[in-house]
């Protein structure tokens, strides 16, 4: 465990010979409480009885809480929330371990000779820096080819994914294959018309069709205007409730007896509150 294997793949750059021995012992206290936590005798009863499944929401929770300590700038909560997203990695690397999958010192394998392979403008001879992105893709596409059977431009993208960020990935692999809108304007077009779509449905089926395209529009809207539609809600969601919650001070105990008009004019009111701070 004290070097890192790099094994270059057939046709891709040779590897720079200078890269640092790995540090197994730095991870290797949180590898060994993992061990610990999970000892079929001694453990705890908890983390004996989980398995990838049942572990899978925690990771994706953390993710989360890594994407809102860095939205709030809060450097001690994201110290801390990168360590809970770590344990999550320590944690299944050692179900896989039992299971005799994998180890931890894999995972860090695998990855660190993927960025490798992944950049050869940085560790390749005479790569020039500026077509970095466009070999990402490249390397990355040829890598799916050779995991995957599916010749699909689809194929890969998890279905696990967020439903905005999925269908933001769907809609840029389809853009590779040239079948994109030419302009941000058609893509406005679209909206308005799933929109109506919306209004013109008579059951709950067909509503709830229509409301899904549009939100896929509304993605396709996004990826044009280069925003990130994840983010975007994420921030429309702060700021409803930062609003909503100077609404509340502002009315006191009686905000929820407020009739409606009252609760619109306290919402202006925040509004202007907030622009005016």
């Amino acid at each position: 465990m004290g070097h890192i294997l790099i094994l270059p793949l057939a046709g891709t750059v040779p590897i720079m010979p200078d890269l640092p021995e790995a540090s197994p012992a730095d991870i290797m206290p949180l590898a060994q409480v993992m061990a610990r936590l999970r000892d079929p005798e001694t453990g705890c009863p908890w983390d004996i009885e989980q398995d990838f499944a049942s572990i899978a929401p925690y990771t994706i929770e953390e993710a989360y809480e890594v994407a809102d300590a860095i939205a709030h700038n809060d450097m001690a909560g994201l110290r801390d929330e990168l360590g809970d997203l770590l344990l999550q990695v320590a944690f299944h690397s050692r179900m896989a371990e039992q299971a005799g999958h994998f180890k931890l010192q894999d995972v860090i394998d695998s990855i660190t000779q993927k960025m490798i392979r992944r950049h050869p403008h940085v560790f390749g001879e005479g790569a020039r820096r500026e077509d970095g992105h466009a070999q990402w893709e490249v390397i990355k596409a040829a890598e799916r080819a050779e995991k995957e059977p599916d010749p699909s431009a689809m194929a890969g993208v998890a279905s696990a994914l967020p439903a905005l960020l999925r269908a933001e990935k769907l809609q840029k692999r389809a853009a590779r294959t040239g079948f994109d809108w030419p302009d941000t304007a058609r893509v406005v077009d679209k909206v308005v018309e799933e929109l109506e779509e919306v209004r013109a449905a008579t059951s709950q089926a067909e509503r709830e069709e229509e409301v899904g395209d549009l939100l896929f529009a509304v993605v396709n809207l996004a990826r044009h205007l280069n925003i990130d539609p994840e983010d975007a809600l994420r921030k429309g969601n702060y700021k409803f409730e930062r609003r909503f919650r100077a609404m509340e001070d502002m009315a006191g105990n009686g905000f929820v007896a407020a009739l409606l008009e009252e609760k619109e004019e306290l919402w202006q009111a925040a509004k202007r509150q907030e622009k005016g701070a």
